[in-house]
This record gives C-alpha cells, structure tokens and sequence, in this order.
C-alpha cells in the first residue's frame, strides 16, 4: 500500500504503548506508529508531521487526555485529525465528556484488538471521506486552486484578522472568447490550466488565489506593499507571456492583463475587488498584456 496512515498513540504506560502496537504489528504496510508518553510530546509530534488518528489516554499526568484533544480542537491544523480515546474510565460521565471535548471514539481497557483495529480503521476512511467532499466544495477541478466560494470565504478570513496591508489582484485572459472561437473548448481549458498552475507556482505560499469565473481569477495578499506584490505579478505576466501550447502542430501563445489595488479605510472585499477589477479594465482597455494598479474610481 503506497499511501500509508501514521497513527500517534498517546499513553503514559509503557505497558499500554507496547499492547497497543502489537495491534498494528502485522499491518506494517497499511499504518506507521509514533508512539509517545506524554501529552505535551504528542502536540509536538502534531506540529511537526502529518497525522492522520490520534489513540489518546484520557489518564495521564501533567496534562491529561481531555487537555490535549482541546489544544488539538483550538489548532486550525490538527483540529480535524480524528481522536479516539482509550481509556480505563468507563463512567457515564467520562464518556459523556471524552464526546463532547471532540473525541470521535471511545475505546475501554483492556481493549479487544480486533475491536480497536476495526475502529480506527472506520474512522480513517471517515476522515479521507469528509477530506474528499472538503476540497470538492473548496477547490475548482479544472485548475485546482479555490473555487469561488472558498476564495471569497478566505477573503472574508483575511478581513476579520486584518485591516490594513491587503491588497487585491485581478486577472483575466486576454481575448479568451477568440481562443475558445478558433481552437475550441477543450483547447480553452488547457489555456485556463497552464495559467492557473503557473500562476499558483510563482505566488508566494500565503498568497489566497482562486478561479472566480470562466477565465478571470482573484488574488488577495497580506503583509507586501503594493510595489512587491506588482513586481510578483509583472513577472508572472512575462511568463504567461512566454508560454507556448501546441494545437495540430501550431503553435499557440496567450497573454493575461492584471488590476490591483491596496486596501483603503472602510473597504470590504467587494469594495477592494471592484477597484482592482476597475484597475483590470484599464489594463484591457490600454493594450492588454500588462499590469495597471491605477485606481479609476475612489
């Protein structure tokens, strides 16, 4: 099995660490195991690799079961990994509080092999479900960047934490409707394609970039000042510029025109977007194949 999933099991007692992995000794090519003593050495682990279950002991000095799975819960990145409880405690109310601290499962000492083993495999194939159905509502499948709803989403993020330092990018492909009109529809999409892969290789990591129409696409950063973000652009465009695709042996070449604008007091997404669309207009309307930051309307 190419893709295996890396379990953390969290367990003060040695005892409860080595029973547990003789559960997953004979699966060597379905699981990788890190097993650790303590809670605060599990969110370490978290932080720095992917994992995809955590088997958490609810009993544990220093810091407790419930306490790591609500550090777990308050971390954006490790606040989906599904979290199963093993545990000695089987009262009503332990159990009534392992769910509503987000624990998926509850497992009780001793635990049947078969049982434990059955149910972590549930809830990894839960959890690569719901991640699946997540990135189809969030990314657009042509291009596999966000689609418009998770930019605008994202948008919304950013303004909520920031309200200074953002700045908006508009981008359109220059005389699409003719490339479409001459080469066809499945021709327009590889256009569509190179652009946005292009794009999203040259964009630094925490820019937010999404397809927002057929062939126009948004950018919103945070953090750069306008001259660095329309320097990242203007490379960008040299490089649309410079590609080439090839259609019954002809050799086709597209451009992009860009609008960008910076954030102004008492702007909304939409307010900012409509001026870099504004600034996007009259890149078009001067000559196409270039980046205008000039703002038509305050």
């Amino acid at each position: 099995m190419e893709n295996k999933s890396t379990i953390l099991i969290v367990d003060d007692e040695k005892i409860n660490i080595k029973l547990a992995l003789g559960v997953f000794k004979e699966f060597i090519d379905e699981f990788n195991i890190v097993p650790v003593l303590t809670g605060e050495k599990a969110l370490d682990v978290v932080q720095k690799q992917k994992i995809d279950l955590i088997l958490l002991d609810i009993m544990m000095p220093d810091m407790d079961g419930y306490q790591v799975i609500e550090k777990l819960k308050s971390n954006q990145d490790s606040s989906k990994i599904p979290v199963l409880f093993i545990t000695a405690k089987t009262d009503d109310h332990s159990i009534e509080k392992a769910y509503l601290s987000g624990a998926y499962d509850y497992v009780t000492k001793p635990f049947r092999p078969i049982e434990l083993l059955s149910r972590v495999r549930f809830h990894l194939s839960h959890s690569q479900l719901v991640q699946q159905l997540e990135r189809l509502a969030s990314y657009d499948v042509m291009t596999n960047i966000y689609n418009r709803r998770k930019f605008f989403e994202s948008a919304h993020q950013m303004f909520d934490e920031h309200n200074s330092l953002i700045i908006a990018v508009m981008i359109d492909i220059d005389k699409f409707k003719i490339v479409n009109d001459t080469y066809g529809h499945a021709f327009g999409d590889k256009v569509i394609k190179l652009l946005a892969s292009t794009v999203s290789d040259n964009l630094p990591k925490d820019y937010i970039f999404g397809r927002i129409g057929g062939e126009e696409f948004a950018i919103l950063s945070y953090g750069d000042d306008l001259n660095k973000v329309t320097d990242i652009i203007e490379d960008i465009r040299k490089l649309i510029a410079g590609l080439e695709l090839s259609n019954n042996n002809e050799v086709v070449k597209f451009t992009m025109s860009s609008g960008i604008a910076e954030i102004r007091p008492g702007d909304d997404v939409d307010h900012l977007l409509q001026r870099a669309d504004e600034a996007l207009y009259e890149a078009k309307e001067s000559g196409r194949n270039r980046v205008c930051t000039r703002i038509l309307r305050k």
